[in-house]
């Protein structure tokens, strides 16, 4: 359980970013601490997914910073989000589905033997492995991963991402379209991250989900950022209230911009 005490595992500075004129983010602040589920929440175009897409590197912003581990990060792509530990599970997984979970986790990233072909046995040592810390009862190591229930492939792409060291994941709506054995199985690979130290940002349109597994939220409108809370001082009409109206409730601390309570009486 995180007790955000030290250096957070990652803050976003006053991050801007416009798009032909719009600002999609307009002066946003978050930050992630070790062992912490931290829910970004919004409406479709409220610029949560923007915001995530610069700490992932899909985006670089117009303005402010962004920190890691305390030392300033410059992150321009993908791959140099990879290099400070942070991985992006996206909602379609990017599983190839014709493989198993071995050839998907090593996707990429093969490791080879001495004669230059691939060591099948040591990648599957490997994610046998992780693979056992995240999630015992998996089974299928042989099967293309097309075979896997919904809660066993997000299981592989988890995996793939604390295997190379991810410190800082960012989940994608990860129970969207999962039954509830499902999402519960995802809930538990969740806590186990947590216990790992692992910071997980939480993208879902879910606020049961949200309210399972997070220890924070963020709420964004209209590319600002209406407040954070935690989800102890909060209710999920609330925080309803916060992605629907802007209003930001007693429990909840505003982001800069938001609405007062003056403006929200008018």
């Amino acid at each position: 359980m995180s007790t955000r005490t030290g250096t957070p595992l990652v803050e976003m500075r006053d991050i801007s970013i416009s798009f032909g004129g719009i600002r999609a983010v307009d002066r946003v602040s978050v930050d992630l601490y070790p062992g912490e589920v931290v829910g970004v929440l919004g409406h479709n175009g409220a610029g949560k997914s923007t915001l995530i897409k610069i700490l992932s590197g899909a985006y670089r912003s117009d303005t402010g910073e962004i920190f890691v581990g305390g030392q300033k990060a410059d992150i321009g792509t993908p791959r140099d989000a990879k290099r400070y530990g942070i991985e992006t599970i996206y909602q379609t997984l990017a599983l190839a589905d014709n493989v198993d979970a071995a050839a998907n986790l090593f996707l990429g990233r093969e490791l080879l033997t001495a004669w230059g072909t691939l060591d099948d046995v040591a990648m599957e040592a490997a994610t046998r492995e992780v693979m056992g810390r995240l999630n015992p009862n998996f089974r299928k190591f042989k099967e293309p991963v097309r075979s896997l229930s919904g809660g066993q492939r997000q299981s592989v792409a988890i995996a793939r991402a604390i295997h190379f060291n991810a410190k800082i994941l960012i989940m994608d709506e990860p129970t969207a379209a999962l039954g509830p054995q499902e999402t519960a199985q995802v809930g538990e690979l969740i806590k186990q991250l947590k216990a790992e130290g692992i910071g997980i940002f939480l993208i879902s349109h879910d606020l049961h989900d949200v309210f399972d597994l997070a220890d924070r939220v963020f709420v964004m409108k209209n590319g600002k950022l209406v407040g954070s809370a935690l989800t102890s001082d909060v209710t999920q009409d609330e925080v309803l209230g916060m992605i629907i109206l802007g209003k930001c409730p007693p429990g909840a601390i505003r982001g800069p911009g938001a609405l007062t309570d003056a403006e929200m009486a008018l």
